[in-house]
């Protein structure tokens, strides 16, 4: 079973819980259903949903709530070096991180596609990988160069998904999905308290440039 756990960042510039689900596939029928489940909730104005690579969201989010997909850097970059040789990993890892320290979108694409075009003759999996993902692996770029650190991967998230399998780990076979719900609810439970005291993952100045209603309340940068 898969449990999916949706955080954001709200216009107060916190991080807070969104919501839970609990699956055995995650098909885009299910991101669906789940957007849509966190859309009758009052969810709005979602800018960019951070992920890993799930077809089925991108599909679902931009139908449903009409956001981008942020490809997970991170990961991404584990998926680009698993289509070269390990000798090569380091030259790659460093061409690539180049990439992504340009300091605008525009440049960024340029070196994008120089590096495509050098990989192409030798590592024709990686610049195939590359030319796919390219747009929404730069989505990031197209915000705030405050936010960049914040939105470019889903590694906020980790700490959090290490505690629900460690937690998780200890029960070993839950009876139910409801027993799953409880447990994964009261630790999504206590996590939510914690950011609402804690200090502001993001300043409201920067969260109040990208929102285009500062009356609004909804989560506007949404990682998954």
């Amino acid at each position: 079973m898969a449990a999916i756990v949706a955080v954001a960042v709200n216009l107060d510039g916190r991080r807070e819980v969104l919501g839970i689900a609990i699956q055995p596939s995650e098909a885009e029928v299910f991101w669906d259903e789940f957007l849509r489940s966190l859309a009758d909730r009052g969810l709005r104005g979602v800018k960019l949903i951070i992920a890993d690579e799930h077809k089925g969201l991108k599909g679902a989010a931009a139908k449903v709530l009409g956001a981008a997909i942020q490809r997970c850097r991170v990961h991404f970059m584990r998926n680009a070096l698993a289509c070269v040789g390990k000798k090569d990993r380091p030259i790659v890892t460093a061409d690539l991180r180049t990439a992504f320290d340009q300091d605008t979108l525009a440049a960024s694409k340029e070196h994008w596609a120089k590096l495509i075009e050098a990989f192409q003759p030798r590592h024709p999996k990686l610049a195939e990988l590359m030319l796919r993902a390219e747009d929404d692996v730069l989505a990031y770029k197209t915000f705030p160069k405050a936010h960049w650190q914040q939105i470019h991967s889903t590694n906020p998230l980790e700490r959090l998904n290490k505690e629900i399998k460690r937690r998780t780990n200890v029960v070993g076979i839950f009876p139910n999905e409801a027993a799953i719900r409880r447990l994964v609810g009261a630790l999504m439970l206590e996590q939510n308290d914690e950011w609402a005291v804690t200090r502001r993952y993001m300043t409201l100045e920067t969260v109040a440039a990208i929102c285009e209603d500062a009356t609004m309340d909804p989560a506007k940068i949404a990682a998954l």
